[in-house]
């Protein structure tokens, strides 16, 4: 799915506050975070393992913030 999203610039704005705008507008939409993950194949298997490490750690720290009696390690 290909979804073109336009900056438009007026005549008065200046150049370096429409490519901020693009920019933003991009990291919003994780375009490049897609694009990153996508630039090498990667194996159904290691797709899978690290989203089995992401899971755990995920708990972990689920689990390390329940400790102590001021909920602190």
């Amino acid at each position: 799915m290909i979804n073109l999203n336009q900056i438009i610039v007026d005549d008065n704005e200046p150049l370096e506050k429409a490519i901020k705008r693009f920019k933003r507008l991009v990291e919003k939409e994780g375009i490049i975070r897609e694009w990153k993950k996508r630039e090498f194949f990667e194996k159904p298997s290691a797709v899978k393992n690290r989203k089995q490490k992401a899971l755990v750690r995920k708990l972990l720290k689920k689990t390390r913030g329940k400790g102590g009696k001021d909920g602190k390690y």
